[in-house]
């Protein structure tokens, strides 16, 4: 069996990333590294051990490959990751509460209930809910 154990999303800001992800959509940090020369290495999870084997890496977005990919996801609106909730309405209203842009609010999209955000550092993300 193949397993994702790490994906990447590129980002603005490295540590601004950290923050909202952390801080604001409840993500726990599993790496934290300095490499030395300004450059950090940081990969968050689900938090309380929801998904203990899947981390994020959370990658400068500069660079002739990152950037017009970012640039280009952005413009066309499509997220670059795509999270699943148990209640999305709960979520949605948590989140805006946090003070989190959506681009719109949940909205049935075919089998799933879905709703986009900005997340502060270049990206749309996706928040998901199978519809019952």
């Amino acid at each position: 069996m193949i397993k994702v154990a790490m994906t990447s999303v590129y980002v603005d800001d490295v540590a601004r990333a950290h923050a909202f992800y952390t801080d604001v959509l409840g993500f726990e940090t599993r790496t934290h590294m300095d490499l030395g020369d300004g450059t950090l290495f940081v990969t968050v999870g689900a938090p309380q051990g929801a998904q203990p084997d899947l981390e994020l890496l959370l990658e400068p977005g500069e660079g002739p490959i990152a950037e017009p990919y970012r640039r280009a996801l952005y413009e066309a609106g499509l997220p670059c990751i795509v999270f699943s909730v148990d209640d999305l309405p709960g979520a949605y209203e948590r989140l805006t509460g946090r003070g989190v842009r959506f681009t719109h609010p949940p909205q049935e999209q075919g089998p799933v209930l879905a709703a986009v955000f900005e997340d502060t550092v270049g990206n749309l993300v996706q928040l998901v809910q199978p519809k019952e």
